[in-house]
């Protein structure tokens, strides 16, 4: 593979790109329609948000929002938390998913390691959810009664959370490879009346029975009614308690699909936080709000149209599902898939997209990275010619990472890198198919995402890394937190270091022409002798080298004695780490990053510890090695290899030894 910097451009849209963009199409509209005349992404945007209410109208209009009743404003005021939109709308969420039906297309296509691929037509998919929705309300679940799912990736899962959508129940749910208790942990704060739950799932070729689990939350959770069981890995054969029914059961008498008409900050979804450090934070987000954001996203942004066939590999315990499902609001064809993106071997995802005809291929860096380390070349099997995108998220996606989808994957490919968060269920910077693609960068802010990079005393900063903040309201912003007595955790959460300003905790440069890179969690940064560092730009470096799959730097604080500053590599099946590899990983390091940086020493381990939805735990690892207990640190069961803690327990208690 050859070698790029930072900055290399990797691709430019054709005119005929640039012309049917989702972008190109909207600013023709707000031409015509509104007298507004923009010609790039960058006046696009900054009309977007120095026009902010203007903006979300045209977007309302735009999308064609059906609401019930008008509404009186578009905002209330600029303020943060506690901003009103669209007060007096009343709509639906899942009526705007169905205002696509067509008779006989699909809607989703499923494949799992267990299930053959299937098809799921909009009539069946629209028939499934107006049978469960009825149930839902014969049962007695009324407007804002908590529903929860314990429910992998598939269609089952996509029926329950339209079906309560459409009767303004607030939906909720953990992905089954979460542990017992993450889920009770979560879903007890929020008292739900009715589990949707499958039996089990597979992973890597295994199956594991969640039978127990299911029996653990319903007698963990008092507010439960009934719970819906999905045989998903077993016969219907399961004995079942008096308050269980089977999903056969609840599906089998059609009924039409009904829509309440609820206010537009009526809540959707319940979305979790990682809950590495302490309780997860229950983020709650309104119907309205979601609606308009992922509409403009997907529809404007991205482009997504009925034509499209929208993937992105994910778990129902990542934000990343709600967007997923999202794709369906724009018209597009949503594949799903359930089971490890590595089994039974690393072809499995983009097979899928070869076979599906995928048009917008959406997963994280992390699995480009694997893909990029392992030597994968899916383009010597696979022409991808539906192929318009590729989309990545989760973590910082590397140089090399980029460069790989081009020379690996498609030449003429839209890469799309983002940046968002479960908070907001969407991005605030992210791509453009109408801007070239460099490597290294993310091309744009979203529209209506007032981003900047501010410093301690919260100036902008223009080519200089700063805190990644928001300065203005967002519709799919939370409406609140469950229980969150005088929004007392929301505002501790993202208000208390600049008062009225969303602090997202990433460092952030964004440059003149406002594209950006995003430098990792502000709260993990190292700091050796006055001169601060994003911890990705360690990582860049580091894992630049062939021989290193994944690293994590510590920088350690250690009474009595310098900083203490040590990297944990991963590496590649056959290679030791030798002094020569060691010697080679510092300078390679001293010369992409500085010598400040230079790492003390280099420890080989097996895995990087790491939560649920992949991102490296590198503040609970720095506690862990400054000696704190492991109870006060990191809830395991929010992690996804929770025993990678012990090599770093026993590190800790040697480091104590040399003080």
């Amino acid at each position: 593979m050859k070698t790029v910097t930072k900055g290399t451009l990797l691709w430019e849209p054709s005119e005929e790109k640039i012309k049917t963009a989702g972008v190109t199409k909207f600013m023709n509209w707000l031409k015509e329609n509104e007298e507004i005349e923009l010609t790039n992404q960058q006046e696009v945007w900054k009309w977007s948000v120095e026009q902010l209410e203007n903006f979300w109208s045209c977007i309302w209009e735009y999308c064609e929002i059906d609401s019930k009743t008008p509404y009186k404003q578009v905002l209330d005021s600029r303020k943060m938390p506690g901003a009103k939109w669209f007060e007096g709308a009343t709509l639906n969420y899942a009526e705007h998913v169905f205002k696509n039906y067509k008779k006989n297309k699909c809607a989703l296509i499923f494949q799992s390691e267990i299930l053959p691929r299937t098809e799921i037509s909009w009539d069946e998919l629209q028939e499934k959810t107006g049978s469960v929705a009825q149930y839902l309300r014969e049962i007695g679940v009324k407007p804002g009664d908590r529903v929860v799912g314990y429910m992998p990736n598939i269609p089952e899962t996509i029926v329950a959370f339209l079906a309560c959508a459409s009767l303004g129940a607030i939906w909720s749910s953990c992905s089954p490879d979460f542990g017992t208790g993450s889920v009770i942990e979560r879903f007890q704060q929020i008292e739900p009346t009715v589990l949707f739950a499958v039996d089990g799932y597979s992973y890597n070729g295994k199956l594991h029975s969640r039978l127990s689990s299911v029996e653990k939350l319903q007698s963990e959770l008092p507010t439960l009614k009934q719970t819906i069981l999905l045989p998903y890995i077993h016969a219907n054969d399961e004995k079942l308690s008096k308050d269980t029914v089977l999903w056969d059961d609840v599906t089998k008498n059609k009924h039409e699909l009904l829509y309440e008409a609820l206010p537009f900050d009526h809540p959707l979804w319940i979305l979790f936080s990682s809950g590495t450090t302490g309780l997860p934070k229950p983020i709650v987000q309104s119907q309205g709000g979601i609606l308009l954001e992922h509409l403009k996203t997907l529809i404007v942004e991205q482009g997504v149209n009925d034509e499209d066939v929208f993937f992105w590999f994910t778990t129902t315990g990542w934000m990343m599902w709600n967007l997923l499902v999202g794709g369906l609001l724009a018209g597009g064809t949503i594949v799903l898939y359930d089971g490890s993106p590595s089994y039974p071997n690393m072809d499995v995802l983009w097979n899928l997209a070869e076979e599906t005809e995928v048009t917008f291929f959406g997963t994280s860096a992390a699995f480009i990275s694997t893909n990029l380390k392992f030597g994968v070349n899916p383009n010597e099997r696979y022409s991808f010619k539906k192929l318009k995108a590729i989309c990545s998220t989760g973590s910082p996606l590397s140089i090399n990472g980029f460069n790989w989808v081009y020379e690996n994957v498609k030449k003429d490919v839209w890469l799309v890198s983002v940046s968002g968060g479960t908070d907001v269920c969407t991005a605030f910077v992210g791509g453009s198919p109408i801007l070239p693609v460099y490597s290294g960068e993310i091309q744009t802010r979203a529209l209506g995402a007032n981003v900047q990079a501010f410093n301690e005393v919260g100036q902008p900063l223009i080519n200089e890394v700063g805190e990644l903040v928001i300065v203005d309201p967002m519709p799919s912003m939370p409406i609140y937190f469950w229980k969150d007595k005088n929004n007392e955790r929301y505002h501790d959460s993202y208000f208390d270091i600049y008062p009225g300003v969303w602090r997202h905790g990433d460092w952030i440069q964004i440059d003149e022409k406002g594209s950006s890179v995003i430098y990792g969690r502000s709260d993990s940064t190292i700091n050796r002798q006055g001169v601060r560092i994003g911890t990705s730009e360690i990582y860049r470096a580091a894992e630049g080298l062939e021989e290193i799959i994944e690293s994590m730097v510590i920088d350690l604080e250690l009474l009595g004695r310098e900083s203490f500053m040590p990297i944990f590599v991963v590496l590649k099946p056959g290679i030791a780490l030798s002094d020569e590899l060691k010697a080679k990983i510092k300078a390679e390091i001293k010369q992409k990053v500085s010598p400040r940086f230079v790492p003390d020493e280099v420890f080989e381990v097996p895995e990087i510890p790491k939560t649920l939805t992949g991102k490296k735990l590198e503040v609970p690892v720095r506690r862990i090695l400054l000696g704190q207990p492991l109870e006060k640190i990191v809830n395991r069961g929010s992690m996804a290899n929770p025993d990678t803690l012990q090599y770093y327990i026993d590190l800790a208690k040697k480091l104590d030894k040399k003080k």
